[in-house]
């Protein structure tokens, strides 16, 4: 998947799908994209006026920017972790303090599973390659 169907398939097709599965590519790229538009909206409306204190002008769109992207970067996160056939629910691990972010990447990271599991088909955008009878994944 693409930078820009991985933005597509996010926003517009699966905005609040939370059933199904997601590659890697997807979810990495859709982070990508958040990433990108955050700090495009921190540098555009200017961090910090002259007394180094955020400033409304940030503050305001940037939150708007994250109520915006929260669904579908929840959903897009449950969908990968079916992917790696873990329980969606696995994303509320992200709240505990200090390690709950550095366990969620761990389980983000888990790579695809080669067969249809309990959350649906393998993703379109990855190819299951037999070689040797042993099933092999391509992203």
């Amino acid at each position: 998947m693409t930078f820009t169907e991985s933005i597509k398939t996010c926003l517009k097709d699966k905005y609040a799908t939370f059933t199904g599965r997601a590659s890697r590519s997807e979810y990495w790229w859709f982070y990508l994209f958040m990433l990108i538009v955050g700090i495009i909206v921190v540098w555009v409306c200017g961090l910090y006026d002259g007394s180094r204190t955020p400033s409304l002008a940030v503050l305001i769109p940037f939150l708007i920017l994250e109520i915006l992207l929260i669904i579908p970067s929840i959903a897009v996160t449950v969908r990968r972790l079916h992917d790696a056939g873990q329980s969606g629910w696995a994303w509320l691990i992200s709240l505990i303090p200090f390690v709950g972010q550095l366990i969620l990447l761990v389980l983000c990271i888990l790579p695809t599973q080669k067969t249809k599991n309990k959350y649906g088909d393998i993703p379109a955008d990855v190819h299951v390659v037999n070689a040797d009878n042993q099933n092999q994944i391509e992203q």
